[in-house]
């Protein structure tokens, strides 16, 4: 099944306490993900960066063979989007230093046509609004995801209620959770969301992993215990790609699943909290663009003894 994520793609300067400065790396919601997914199959891409964007970061998205990129615009006159972030010593919490929107502040891409009939979608984080129209113009969806910010819970509340009834599932950090609902209880706060439409909520909480709160029950999945982390940019979104890739991966080989069950979303949680798990092993792609499949495989299958899956 076509995997699809519509987002974004940037250039970042990040700042940790441990490893340093990095200035000018590729980022991007869109970015982390579609390298995540790849690893499970094909994975089409929704963007538009400017023409001020590097060669070598689009030489680095194809690196990932399974990554489409002919949904990749890019703008002549325009400014990519760029982030500039600074982490805290606990690497869980950091400080925005600056933000460029660039083409942001454009009209969103177009999905090609070509892309249409994609059964598998990712609404990577941008304006609720503009996430709802990119949900329009993927009618043959099987599944709809959606992630958010907390910018977006405070400016667009309105325009994240009215998407949160057209998705099925929604991903988010605890302490959006909170935002969002106002209940300090992590299944608490899932639970209220629920109310507002979507099967599932997958709510992320760092080193201490993720939650799924569904419809069909409530699942508690850890984060890898991994031994250092250089940068944590990217790694909710590379926890999505895995998760999606992973979901596409599985109705690929059956299409009779049903891709929003309480199961197949917790058996996708746990690949997408390995290849989290790398991606925080370096600045940008630079793991992810090293990993290969048995490296991934085998800390799966690390992971899975960790949590007895079968």
């Amino acid at each position: 099944m076509t995997l699809v994520c519509t987002g974004t793609i940037g250039i970042d300067t990040v700042q940790t306490p441990d490893s340093g400065e990095r200035a000018d790396i590729l980022g991007g919601s869109c970015t982390y993900f579609s390298a995540a997914a790849s690893f499970y199959g094909p994975v089409r891409i929704v963007a538009a960066v400017g023409d001020d964007f590097p060669p070598e970061h689009v030489e680095t998205i194809r690196h990932f063979k399974g990554i489409d990129i002919a949904g990749l615009e890019t703008r002549a006159g325009s400014k990519t989007f760029r982030w500039g972030g600074r982490y805290h010593d606990n690497m869980d919490h950091r400080d925005t230093l600056f933000t460029e929107l660039g083409v942001l502040e454009e009209a969103p891409p177009t999905v090609p046509e070509a892309y249409r009939d994609s059964g598998v979608v990712f609404l990577a984080n941008s304006h609720p609004s503009i996430q709802a129209g990119m949900l329009e113009q993927l009618p043959n969806r099987k599944l709809a995801v959606a992630d958010t910010m907390d910018l977006w819970i405070e400016i667009a509340r309105a325009e994240l209620d009215g998407l949160l009834g057209k998705v099925d599932g929604l991903v988010l950090n605890y302490d959006e959770a909170e935002q969002f609902t106002g209940k300090k209880n992590t299944v608490a706060a899932g639970r209220h969301m629920l109310d507002h439409g979507p099967r599932f909520v997958v709510i992320k909480k760092g080193e201490h992993g993720a939650i799924l709160v569904h419809r069909d029950g409530i699942a508690a999945l850890p984060a890898y215990p991994a031994e250092q982390v250089v940068d944590p940019t990217g790694a909710g979104d590379s926890f999505a790609g895995g998760m999606m890739g992973a979901i596409a991966r599985e109705l690929s080989v059956d299409a009779s699943l049903d891709p929003g069950s309480f199961d197949t979303i917790r058996r996708a949680m746990a690949h997408g909290t390995v290849v989290a798990s790398f991606n925080i092993e370096a600045f940008s792609l630079e793991r992810l663009a090293t990993l290969t499949v048995d490296e991934l495989d085998a800390r799966f299958r690390e992971y899975g003894a960790m949590m007895h899956l079968g």
